[in-house]
């Protein structure tokens, strides 16, 4: 007698809707004194973020306040971006250990990884993060350069004779 197979049966019943509501309803309740952490990269740069829920606001950068490391509005701007953005309620403070890259870049790490903190905390958040771009990991990076040319495409100068 020959083995009986498996068929498995797909839930026409259950739509996508349906099924990201379900997932939205997963706040995640963080004890007093923990931690949600996620990795924001850019180009070369690697932010480690972390969010501490029920604590004062503070927003700390490689042990410096966030004004300190980012010197600039338009810097500032962008890590907060996320939090302003979403409105949501400032009851918590952040650390963030940023490596690599430039600072411009490491500004646009950090704004990654609090997006995805904030996902993770809330996942209902998505829906505005997400249109932003703020949860996509920006690809671009500089292209190497090639043998044989200046830059990754400049060549030198072409002479007939």
């Amino acid at each position: 007698m020959p083995p009986k197979k498996k068929i498995r049966v797909k839930d026409s019943k259950k739509t996508k809707a349906e099924a990201r509501a379900k997932s939205a309803e997963k706040i995640i309740a963080v004890p007093e004194g923990k931690y949600v952490e996620a990795v924001g990269r850019r180009k070369t740069s690697v932010a480690r973020v972390r969010i501490y829920p029920g604590t004062p606001f503070a927003f700390a950068v490689n042990h410096k306040p966030h004004e300190e490391y980012f010197p600039t509005f338009e810097l500032r701007s962008i890590v907060e971006a996320p939090v302003s953005k979403t409105n949501y309620p400032k009851k918590f403070s952040v650390s963030v250990r940023v490596n690599g890259g430039g600072i411009h870049s490491q500004a646009e790490a950090v704004r990654h990884g609090i997006s995805r903190v904030l996902e993770k905390i809330d996942p209902v958040l998505r829906k505005t993060l997400k249109p932003l771009g703020f949860l996509k990991r920006d690809p671009r990076a500089k292209e190497r350069r090639k043998f044989g040319l200046k830059k990754a495409r400049k060549a030198p100068q072409w002479a007939k004779r």
